[in-house]
């Protein structure tokens, strides 16, 4: 079984229960307050197997099963058998850099509280667009575009939503995930980046 597919499980597991548990759902969701305050730095890891909704688990777990086994591929395939171990640094990584900032502003309001995958989904697709922006992914096998337009996609999705707020939802984390997921690929596999924009500059000229 792969490392993406028993993410995916183990976060509908917890998510799916969650959503009708409101006990379950606030001693594990990520409270600033409660981190600073109770030293409750659990938090920091374990938000990121709780969902608001149906919506917001299954796209993140949609995005995960599409982007998830490649990114852990295109490790292997550059660093080894380092490539499971950043795999999975890149995914518990996303998890808490992403709500790093979000920690910092709302450490002192107890009424904060937000769940979900985001940061750490988002590090695996910006990942792995920096190994190949142009490879295709066809969701439902009718919308194909290139991994790269996904991820803008991703982003647009995330400031709109942001924007509207009230969902318990860090959409700021997909943010800080893209960065955190652009940042460990460069510094675990230099030579990706060089990769990325000679196949960015082959796109844009459509050759």
């Amino acid at each position: 079984m792969s490392i993406t597919l028993i993410i995916i499980l183990l976060t509908a597991a917890v998510s799916i229960p969650a959503f009708k548990n409101p006990e379950l759902f606030y001693k594990y969701d990520f409270a600033p307050y409660q981190v600073e305050k109770n030293k409750e730095w659990y938090r920091f890891l374990t938000h990121a197997v709780l969902h608001g909704d149906w919506a917001h688990l299954i796209l993140n777990m949609l995005v995960l099963f599409f982007f998830g086994d490649v990114t852990q591929h295109y490790f292997e395939a550059y660093a080894g058998g380092r490539g499971i171990f950043y795999y999975i640094l890149l995914y518990l990584g996303g998890i808490m850099f992403a709500v790093l900032p979000t920690y910092k502003k709302y450490k002192d309001d107890p009424n904060y509280h937000s769940v979900g995958a985001s940061g750490a989904v988002s590090a695996v697709l910006f990942s792995s667009v920096i190994f190949s922006p142009g490879t295709s992914i066809c969701l439902y096998g009718l919308l194909c575009f290139p991994g790269i337009v996904w991820a803008i996609l991703y982003l647009v999705y995330s400031y709109y939503q942001g924007k509207k707020g009230g969902d318990n939802i860090n959409h700021d984390a997909h943010f800080w995930g893209a960065i955190y997921g652009i940042g460990l690929t460069a510094i675990a596999v230099p030579e990706s980046l060089p990769a990325f924009f000679n196949q960015l500059m082959n796109l844009l000229s459509f050759n």
